[in-house]
């Protein structure tokens, strides 16, 4: 095994950690939309219970969060699978540039990926060891 290929074991491993934590941080959010079926089902009393349209406020704009941080978690983790296999360079490398926006990790994470998949070498094991500019010859 390459150094080139342990690189991307170890990438592909930082990307399962990141996607969990994004899963993770995502799912705060469940706290929220049970806050919003409480208020919409009118479990709080009566004196106290606030206006049926912020329970649907925090049913609706959670289960968005929710559903694009584990969304992106899932983008993420399949970015990682395709790493560790050597498949789908440009999901890769797209994935990486999106992953710089979250911090602190996930802009280390994206920052190392973007610079390996970068290399000559490393696109050359994702096209399986054939040249970039080389015919196909069928045989």
């Amino acid at each position: 095994m390459t150094h080139d290929e342990r690189v991307l074991d170890l990438l592909g491993v930082f990307h399962f950690v990141v996607g969990a934590l994004m899963i993770l941080g995502a799912s705060i959010f469940l706290i929220h939309l049970a806050m919003g079926v409480a208020m919409v089902t009118g479990q709080f009393p009566d004196a106290d219970a606030p206006p049926q349209f912020m329970g649907w406020i925090f049913i609706v704009l959670p289960a968005l969060v929710i559903l694009a941080g584990w969304t992106l978690a899932g983008f993420i983790i399949h970015a990682g699978r395709s790493l560790r296999n050597r498949t789908r360079h440009g999901l890769c490398l797209a994935m990486a540039g999106i992953e710089c926006i979250f911090m602190p990790f996930g802009t280390v994470l994206g920052i190392f990926t973007l610079v390996t998949l970068m290399k000559e070498d490393v696109r050359l094991l994702f096209e399986g060891g054939r040249k970039v500019n080389s015919p196909v010859h069928p045989e």
